[in-house]
């Protein structure tokens, strides 16, 4: 019997001391759990990911000095820790530490160049995979996308005779991800006839949302044991019924895909006599509850990781802000969350009604700051450049920017993070405006559809003492910059035009393709032109919580100077 322990932590990108200590922590606990080996996720002692610090060569010093600290430290038991290694080249790697030292660095094999992942920039690619052996079982030990890969695995498994696959991690999530990934590590183990342990990082970091879930597979594809979703836990599981393997020379390396077995003085001591432990299996949350969870996780730990401790939101009686509130409130608490209300000569009674009566339901502070005056002193003063113009979307915009300006002065003042409020719905087709509802340190529903947006506020309504207003349910939704405005004024309903976002924008379909799906070409046409007129309006927003596939940023790198469009392919103009 092994007894292997998956130490899901949140670590903090550049806090290699902080990093380090956490490291001792959980490998402490593993030691009591009397685990014979314990695994951290990937670049643990880095954080996750370290981007352009990777081109510092005093980062990547820190980063092994701290490797050989824990290694002196790290008796009892084996650990595996991910940790950027700098040799000749840049490595993405598992250092194996035992007894008092570095025994072994396993380096990734593939490095994934897609989405949010440019690990060609910073690493180079390892030409062997390793193959560790532990009390007489062989462990292959590999680095996150390795074992999305069908060679390493094999190798290791067959080539390497390995019984067991760890797969040390840091996949960000979105909507499904756990699921995908419980799939292909049951495929691995099947294929392979091995038990897979795979460990993942939890956490937010920027726009990243990690969840965890860490888990172990047996030979028949099944989870065996499941660590909880979006929270640090110490996985500890008994694997036993080993699968045998051939017997193979210590240090037997081959060419090809350059196998390396390496059991050199690392037999840890055999345990005591041990319990054994009955298998823990987490329940995965379900879609809703799921996408909540993650975006209150990527909200607190951006505040916190960036070194604030109270936030602040523009309250307008809205859905969106609504939303927004109640996450900051489930991830900050409430004494930390600053509503304000900035009525205009537009604002609904029920809407500064609403907002009054959610911050009083949510139990935040509300300040009431009206605009009115500020608005009428633009006016007086742009009168003369603006003489013979009739008001359009410039005097709307004003109000916006004045809002955002309170926000942001607030925010300076108190040393505050300002939330913005707008959704993914609104940012796809450009229908926000910049330095005003754009500003902000951090976009919670970045990421979240219109439609979802009330969804997830159902949700969140739903579950616990109602505190949501319901006229933030059945009202239009509208921005209150003009008299009687309605967002269908500009926009098709949310219902028609989040479908068509999410095949133009998430799957990059073709105008043809999306009208297969039963939508009219002229407004999918519509709606291609102002996806592709705003990019430069995204580019100057705050970073958002991803939580699909295909979030604006990383995932989707688009030129703002761009003369392309789908709507005059081959010189035919649709719509």
């Amino acid at each position: 019997m092994l007894r292997i322990a998956l130490a899901q932590a949140n670590f903090r990108v550049g806090d290699i001391s902080g990093n380090s200590k956490k490291i001792l922590k959980w490998a402490e606990k593993a030691k009591k759990a009397q685990a014979d080996l314990v695994a951290f996720p990937e670049l643990a002692i880095s954080g996750y990911p370290p981007e352009d610090l990777l081109f510092k060569r005093h980062f990547l010093a820190d980063c092994a000095d701290a490797l050989a600290g824990l290694a002196k430290k790290m008796k009892g038991i084996t650990a595996v820790i991910g940790v950027p290694y700098r040799a000749k080249d840049v490595f993405n790697s598992a250092a194996i530490v035992g007894e008092g030292r570095v025994v072994l660095m396993c380096n990734k094999v593939h490095l994934p160049n897609y989405g949010v992942f440019d690990e060609k920039r910073y690493f180079k690619p390892a030409r062997k995979v390793c193959v560790l052996n532990l009390n007489g079982t062989r462990i292959g030990v590999s680095v996150c996308e390795d074992i999305w890969s069908e060679d390493v695995p094999a190798v290791q498994a067959w080539e390497g005779r390995a019984s067991i696959l760890l797969n040390i991690s840091s996949s960000p999530y979105h909507v499904g991800k756990g699921s995908a990934r419980a799939g292909l590590l049951g495929q691995r183990a099947v294929s392979n006839n091995a038990y897979v342990a795979y460990v993942n990082l939890v956490g937010g970091q920027d726009a990243l949302v990690f969840d965890g879930q860490s888990m172990v597979i047996d030979p028949k594809g099944e989870v065996i044991a499941q660590a909880r979703q979006f929270a640090e836990d110490l996985l500890v599981v008994d694997i036993e019924d080993i699968p045998g393997r051939e017997k193979s020379k210590v240090g037997w390396e081959r060419r090809g895909h350059g196998l390396r077995v390496d059991t050199a003085d690392h037999q840890p001591r055999m345990r005591e006599r041990r319990k054994k432990l009955a298998p823990r299996r987490e329940k995965s949350l379900q879609v809703l509850p799921e996408i909540y969870a993650a975006l209150v996780l990527g909200t607190k730990d951006y505040v916190k990781k960036n070194g604030f401790r109270k936030v602040v939101i523009g309250l307008s009686g809205g859905i969106d802000s609504t939303l927004v509130a109640a996450i900051a409130v489930d991830a900050v608490g409430k004494a930390n969350v600053i509503g304000v209300s900035m009525p205009s000569r537009y604002s609904s009674d029920h809407s500064i009604a609403d907002a009054r009566a959610l911050a009083g339901n949510l139990g935040i502070k509300l300040h009431t700051i009206e605009i009115e005056a500020i608005f009428k002193s633009y006016l007086k003063t742009l009168a003369p450049s603006f003489k013979g113009k009739k008001p359009d979307v410039t005097e709307e915009n004003i109000q916006a920017r004045i809002r955002g300006n309170i926000l942001m002065a607030l925010a300076n003042k108190y040393n505050w993070l300002m939330l913005a409020t707008g959704n993914k719905s609104e940012l796809a087709v450009g229908y926000c405006t910049l330095y005003g509802d754009l500003a902000g340190g951090l976009a919670v529903l970045k990421d979240v559809p219109k439609t979802l947006v009330y969804h997830l506020a159902r949700h969140r309504n739903g579950k616990r003492k109602k505190v949501f207003p319901e006229g933030v349910f059945t009202k239009p939704p509208s921005a209150e910059l003009r008299p009687d405005q309605k967002d269908e004024d500009a926009l098709p309903p949310y219902e028609v035009l989040d479908p068509v976002l999410g095949m133009y924008v998430e799957e990059d379909m073709s105008i043809e393709q999306i009208a297969r799906e039963g939508f009219k070409k002229s407004l999918i046409a519509q709606v291609a032109n102002l996806v592709d007129g705003n990019e430069y309006k995204r580019r100057q927003g705050p970073p958002g919580i991803k939580i699909t596939p295909r979030a604006f940023g990383k995932d989707r790198r688009m030129p703002i100077t761009n003369l392309y469009r789908v709507t005059t392919r081959r010189g035919r103009k649709i719509g």
